[in-house]
């Protein structure tokens, strides 16, 4: 089953850089970035996920390097939204194409071929997802990443190698390259009713929070140009799922997701430091020489 996705090989860049400390991902390296200072987020292990600590009001972005040297489609959700269409998000909705060893700044929410509103961290409130009714995934990114199916290539006669069981050598390969999939079945596309499987316990046992959650905003609108393209699927299931968690520093702090070291005080202020410790009685004289 093909699906209409958008590709960003116009506005994609090759990547030059070396393998960023901060990126999280296997087929692809995800970073967040803020964009008014260019500034990495720092990624934050804690419990067996990953997390990054925004700023209220600041802008960021989504950034996406291809780490492998084919296609991947990219099924992308903020707040459990879809940033293409807005739907509550699931791995078999439409996403974006990275051509091999490319990258791209998906920076906000997409409003047509050639604008998004743009993504920037807010208190849950005013977060997208709550405003329309979404709250209960506020505060995590998600990638989901599918390989392309392969394109089997016409057998020439007689064949160069037998085929026993029916099976060829290319299909063999297709299968081994999908993952293990079927024949047949490694082209159908989940429906957008699947949802992806989260993990469904609560925060309520974390420790309170300092301030209100951090979301993502409806930002203001920006041009950012995409085209439309078609993708084959060589599994129903996504080869990686890629989360991040996010939340404001001052929560991070207050959940022991971040560890902050205080500086200790140089000394004890005294009160009256002109005085001898021991006024009031006479002193011993100076030591004898």
């Amino acid at each position: 089953m093909k699906r209409l996705i958008l590709s960003l090989t116009l506005m994609a860049s090759v990547l030059a850089a070396p393998l960023p400390a901060q990126a999280v991902g296997r087929l692809v390296d995800v970073e967040v970035v803020e964009r008014h200072t260019g500034r990495t987020l720092p990624v934050h292990l804690h419990r067996g996920e990953y997390w990054v600590a925004g700023t209220p009001g600041a802008p960021y972005a989504i950034r996406v390097r291809n780490q492998t040297g084919e296609r991947l489609l990219a099924v992308m959700s903020v707040d459990g939204v879809n940033v293409l269409s807005g739907e509550t998000a699931s791995v078999g909705q439409s996403g974006y194409v990275f051509d091999g060893w490319r990258q791209a700044d998906i920076a906000g929410w997409r409003k047509s071929n050639a604008e998004i509103a743009a993504f920037e961290f807010t208190q849950s409130p005013q977060s997208y997802a709550e405003r329309t009714g979404r709250p209960k995934d506020v505060g995590v990114m998600g990638v989901a990443l599918f390989r392309e199916r392969a394109v089997r290539v016409p057998q020439p006669y007689p064949a160069p190698w037998p085929e026993p069981y029916g099976r060829s050598r290319l299909e063999e390969r297709a299968e081994k390259a999908a993952g293990g999939s079927a024949p047949g079945a490694a082209a159908a596309a989940p429906s957008p009713s699947q949802d992806m499987s989260r993990e469904s316990r609560s925060d309520s046992t974390a420790p309170s929070r300092a301030e209100p959650k951090l979301g993502t905003g409806h930002g203001q609108r920006e041009e950012s140009y995409a085209s439309n393209t078609s993708f084959e699927r060589a599994s129903s299931a996504p080869t990686e799922v890629i989360r991040i968690r996010y939340d404001s520093h001052e929560n991070l702090v207050s959940m022991g997701v971040i560890h902050e070291w205080r500086r200790p005080y140089p000394s004890r202020p005294n009160p009256f430091p002109e005085s001898p410790v021991g006024y009031g009685y006479v002193p011993d004289p100076p030591q004898w020489r």
